[in-house]
């Protein structure tokens, strides 16, 4: 079962058809909208304040989403996926956005609606990205926001959608087998 722990008096609150992977840790101020996915190992830590998350987003395997003490928030905006060991801290995150695996947007950080953080890209604090693809270290643009970057945005959250369904489908059978 997952860990889903309240906080100084702050309980997270989980949106319906979501699905938590049994070893996900979600604590304290943590808003999480309908039709989530929070996988293996995930950690959302509202401790020192609020992580918000809109609709059909997927917080990949390892991934870790924090604030600093009263001065970040994490928001999250709709059809996001954030991917395998992705670090996102502090920063704001808009619509159809993917952030690849190991990428690390740090705080006050803000991605446009449309936008992709290539894998292992390193996003520097208060950065306001335009649509667009980014990638390296420091992240930098290497191609402008079109129709073609959402979509392929989109369609990886809408893949974790049927993804998810799997694992709700199966939830009721969840056996462990024993070697």
């Amino acid at each position: 079962m997952a860990i889903i722990r309240p906080l100084n008096g702050i309980t997270p609150k989980i949106g319906k058809g979501c699905f938590i992977a049994e070893n996900a840790a979600i604590i304290g101020d943590v808003e999480i909208g309908d039709d989530c996915s929070i996988w293996y190992g995930a950690v959302l830590r509202g401790d020192v304040n609020p992580i918000r998350l809109g609709n059909r987003v997927n917080i990949q395997d390892g991934a870790v989403l924090h604030t600093l003490y009263k001065r970040s928030v994490v928001e999250i905006g709709d059809d996001v996926s954030v991917g395998h060991n992705a670090v996102i801290h502090g920063a704001k995150v808009g619509n159809d956005v993917l952030v690849g695996m190991g990428a690390v947007l740090l705080d006050g950080v803000e991605v446009a609606d449309g936008s992709i953080i290539a894998a292992g890209a390193v996003v520097l604090s208060n950065s306001k990205l335009e649509p667009g693809v980014y990638a390296g270290v420091p992240a930098k643009k290497v191609k402008d926001g079109t129709d073609a970057v959402r979509q392929s945005a989109h369609k990886n959250a809408q893949g974790y959608m049927m993804y998810k369904e799997w694992f709700l489908k199966d939830e009721n059978s969840n056996q462990q087998i024993n070697i």
